[in-house]
């Protein structure tokens, strides 16, 4: 019989979530309104926002590519248009430039924090601009949890006059000086999926700097209806808005992030103490105090050379074979054969990320068990 499967990341409710779900249920909103998503919304920035920040708003929507996907339009982002995007980062931080006909630009990694390199960042920037193509917004992503460089990259951008959208699907509850993720940019998404930090199934946000851009936000959400008896619309209109229910899984889940935070940051202090004796292995850590990681994803990266010629792929196989699942880092969207033909801008750090980057099970339901039993399986592939 096989072992019950160790996953990179998978939920982990709270155990208040019914209560929120019933209470839609029982009060019959059924829909993409109600108590429980102006809840969720509020929730949300009462946790991302204190008072030494901008107040900020925030609009619950279907998902996090949603989120991205209305910020770029509100920023004016069309046809013909370049957007500037981290190439260390999943598909959906590119994608929506895609949907409106404009075309990513991306941009390598630096290897502090693995996200987007300032000096590369300002290369783009003036060749685009050389070229007679100022882009229109720079996408940044704190990836895995870790916050990119704000101060450096928001600089360049501020320079140019490019707006700033924090990709911030991975990091919740991270911060930078003690500001929260999500509150640097213009805009900044969130994502819920349910490999996330927290959970509604299916979900995202998008965090805005005005209640003006949140009902901008929440008209084009809800297919963009004109105040009117009838049907009318003047502009295109999108089905993203997040509904009810899904929205009390989320008010359940936001009473237990600052555990789901602190059962992550375990698990990576779990894998710094476990690579102490292993040589070869780096386990990926913040640079510096300024850094608060959530470590979403626990990320360690295989220098074959130092390890007597064991790969990341070898340790992921073994891994595998005792049904315990890791996974090779993002594959850079530079290296995605349906952006083969985007501009890049770099010297190659992401593709090293990429070949020699595996990210580790993380959950914060693992309990001793599931970390001895992944403590033995690493050990075992190294001293092979």
């Amino acid at each position: 019989m096989s072992k019950e499967k160790i996953w990179l990341s998978s939920p982990h409710m709270g155990g208040k979530e019914l209560e929120y779900i019933h209470e839609a249920f029982e009060h019959n909103w059924i829909a993409p309104l109600g108590p429980n998503v102006s809840g969720f919304e509020q929730d949300i920035k009462d946790y991302i926002f204190s008072e030494r920040e901008k107040s900020g708003e925030v609009a619950a929507l279907s998902s996090g590519t949603a989120a991205l996907h209305l910020a770029l339009i509100q920023l004016g982002v069309e046809l013909g248009d370049e957007v500037l995007c981290q190439t260390m980062t999943f598909a959906a931080s590119a994608n929506p430039i895609v949907y409106l006909g404009a075309t990513p630009v991306f941009i390598d990694s630096e290897e502090d924090t693995l996200n987007i390199c300032p000096e590369e960042l300002e290369r783009a920037i003036k060749d685009r601009i050389a070229k007679g193509k100022k882009p229109k917004a720079l996408i940044a992503v704190h990836l895995y949890g870790t916050p990119y460089k704000i101060e450096e990259v928001n600089k360049v951008a501020s320079v140019f006059g490019i707006p700033v959208i924090e990709d911030s699907a991975e990091a919740l509850g991270s911060s930078y000086k003690g500001q929260k993720c999500g509150t640097f940019g213009e805009f900044a998404i969130l994502s819920f999926n349910g490999n996330k930090i927290i959970t509604t199934s299916g979900g995202g946000a998008l965090v805005t700097k005005s209640q003006k851009a949140k009902e901008k936000t929440i008209f084009l959400a809800t297919q963009a209806r004109d105040a009117a008896p009838h049907y009318q619309h003047s502009e295109i209109g999108y089905n993203y808005r997040l509904s009810n229910v899904s929205a009390g899984i989320g008010r359940g889940q936001m009473l237990v992030l600052n555990k789901r935070v602190t059962a992550r940051r375990a698990m990576h202090e779990f894998y710094v103490d476990l690579f102490r004796e292993i040589k070869g292995v780096e386990v990926h850590s913040v640079p510096n105090e300024d850094y608060f990681s959530n470590h979403w994803l626990s990320v360690i990266k295989v220098d074959e050379k130092k390890t007597g010629g064991i790969n990341r792929e070898n340790l992921r196989l073994h891994l595998e074979k005792d049904n315990i699942e890791s996974r090779p880092l993002w594959k850079p969207m530079h290296m995605q054969p349906v952006f083969k033909a985007a501009p890049y801008y770099g010297k190659g750090i992401a593709e090293a990320l990429f070949k020699d980057g595996l990210c580790l099970p993380s959950g914060s339901n693992l309990n001793d068990d599931d970390r001895s039993r992944i403590s033995r399986k690493i050990k075992e592939c190294f001293k092979n």
